[in-house]
């Protein structure tokens, strides 16, 4: 991938890259992967794939977590972490 391409992504002259290349970008300079293709307008395959899955149970859990801080909404991925290891 050229820097020229890249800048014209950034200048939104070109549309950001497909996920595997967002995904090979955010490897080579060791961004998160989820939050680089967020930047980008783009949901992971397989996030979009569990969302099709539960599309209402799904909305109303990410829009009862407007306003939490980034701390409150890794506590509670914890918890359902812990909830789906029981």
């Amino acid at each position: 991938m050229s820097p020229t391409y890249l800048s014209k992504v950034e200048r939104d002259e070109f549309p950001p890259p497909a996920e595997d290349k967002v995904k090979a970008i955010a490897k080579i300079i060791e961004c998160d992967v989820d939050e680089l293709l967020a930047l980008a307008g783009r949901v992971a395959s397989d996030l979009s794939d569990i969302i099709k899955q539960h599309p209402r149970e799904l909305a109303a859990l990410l829009r009862t977590t407007k306003g939490l801080t980034a701390e409150d909404m890794a506590k509670l991925a914890q918890r359902a972490q812990r909830a789906k290891d029981k």
